[in-house]
């Protein structure tokens, strides 16, 4: 939808607001009193509700101007909560091993956060909150435990208003060499792999413990790439193999960052007078969107 407004309600939902996660359960009841349930989806919608007592000047410049902006109830907007805002621990600094990435297509992923802890019922999973407005230059990704840095190549791209990751297109060659050493060199011919990317190994006969594995460029030479593995253990590389940029299906991802809410006014605003200058906005209540 193009109703969205990309800009944060001007006071981060603060202490003393309320807000509670709701779950969509379609609930039916026989007439005998017994309960059937069914869970519609895993995604919790958040809701909040906030009060404002503000001068006039104050109210009508932050609050009003942004629900007149969205045609009160019409469009959305971010909303900053101060206790969940993070990937990491709600409000600790985000790690790129947070959370699980969701894939959606060959090198895309989406940004989520998962909610609850211990075991899950019934093999439903645990609850996840779909990240879809992450905040600028807070976004840390990783391909198992190897975090993926854009520096000194771009590596992937993050849309901070989707929350969809792209990686860079793959590169792959075939292996016709590999050393054992401190950090393998691998002959590859003629290449465009750069220092920076990643390559993931699979294929390879003799070295198999390379398999699996993915190591940063390190070095490059005209047929070679120098990676971050320590090989000298392994067993000699005896043919067969290929190095890939992008992930890989066996691969886990995951990312970290920090985190606004997809809101929109769920109600109107009453503006009740308090004094001569200051004016109070009741409750206001405002909702999740889970589709902005």
């Amino acid at each position: 939808m193009a109703e969205f407004l990309e800009e944060r309600l001007p006071v981060d939902v603060r202490m003393g607001a309320s807000y509670a996660d709701e779950f969509q359960v379609e609930i039916t009841q026989t007439s005998g009193g017994s309960e059937y349930r069914r869970l519609v989806h895993q995604y919790p919608v958040r809701h909040f509700t906030i009060h404002y007592t503000l001068t006039t000047a104050d109210l009508w410049s932050r609050i009003i101007a942004l629900y007149h902006r969205a045609y009160g109830m019409l469009a959305g907007f971010r909303v900053k909560v101060k206790d969940d805002f993070s990937t990491n621990a709600n409000t600790a600094a985000p790690t790129a091993l947070d959370q699980p990435l969701l894939r959606l297509s060959a090198g895309v992923y989406q940004l989520q956060k998962q909610y609850g802890a211990g075991a899950t019922p019934l093999g439903i999973g645990l609850p996840v909150r779909t990240l879809f407005k992450p905040v600028a230059g807070s976004v840390k990704v990783a391909i198992g435990v190897l975090e993926i840095l854009n520096t000194p190549v771009v590596n992937w791209t993050v849309s901070t208003t989707t929350g969809q990751v792209t990686f860079a297109a793959d590169k792959s060659r075939s292996i016709t060499g590999i050393t054992k050493a401190a950090q393998a060199v691998v002959t590859v011919g003629s290449h465009t792999f750069l220092v920076g990317e990643s390559v993931y190994f699979s294929g390879v006969a003799g070295m198999t413990q390379i398999n699996g594995l993915r190591g940063q460029i390190t070095a490059i030479g005209g047929t070679t790439i120098t990676v971050a593995i320590n090989s000298t253990a392994f067993s000699t590389w005896t043919s067969g193999g290929t190095a890939q940029t992008q992930p890989q299906a066996a691969e886990a991802l995951t990312a970290g960052c920090e985190f606004d809410i997809p809101c929109r006014f769920n109600s109107r605003i009453d503006v009740q007078h308090v004094a001569l200058n200051v004016r109070e906005a009741g409750d206001i209540d405002i909702v999740e969107l889970l589709n902005p």
